[in-house]
């Protein structure tokens, strides 16, 4: 995969009434830079664990699926679900590429909505194109229809050990 054009692409597309923070908005730049950076980083990454779509105080801010500004740089909104998915990974020793079903937000800047039919399938094509290679976990209900991967418990509304016991057991071996 082209990183560089990957990003680029993603950074011109229209995802239907979505917000695409890497092309908009103070800090687009800074979002486009970090991805190129953390897909080079992962490159050998063979788990891709798929979202539905980037959070408010997450992806939108941070420019990084579940990962928040919070945790890049010390300051900015913290995002629950990122600290629980960051966490365990880390705990678990596992390297995983994070990505969305829909990888712009589709919401507004104070909140989130769910994305569209068409949304999720003008998202396809960025997913594919990641998931190459990889082993999919799909992190809550939306991704798992999309992917039609193994479902993993989204880890917001009180699912954060539920979410940590599938990827514990995933891990090492199990099914989820």
């Amino acid at each position: 995969m082209d990183r560089e054009r990957f990003v680029r692409r993603l950074a011109s597309v229209e995802i239907g009434t979505t917000f695409n923070f890497y092309r908009d908005g103070d800090g687009a730049d800074v979002r486009r830079r970090r991805l190129r950076a953390y897909l080079e980083e992962r490159a050998g990454a063979e788990l891709l664990l798929v979202g539905e779509a980037a959070g408010y105080r997450g992806a939108r801010v941070s420019g990084i699926p579940f990962t928040s500004e919070r945790q890049l740089t010390g300051s900015g909104p913290a995002e629950a679900t990122a600290t629980i998915v960051q966490g365990t990974l880390g705990e678990l020793g596992l390297e995983a590429v994070c990505w969305n079903v829909v990888p712009t937000h589709p919401g507004t800047a104070s909140s989130n909505r769910r994305p569209t039919r068409a949304e999720v399938a003008a998202g396809r094509p960025f997913l594919v194109e990641i998931a190459s290679g990889r082993r999919i976990v799909a992190v809550g209900r939306l991704a798992a229809e999309a992917t039609g991967a193994a479902y993993l418990r989204h880890p917001s509304h009180g699912g954060a050990a539920e979410f940590r016991a599938g990827l514990l057991r995933f891990a090492a071996g199990g099914r989820l």
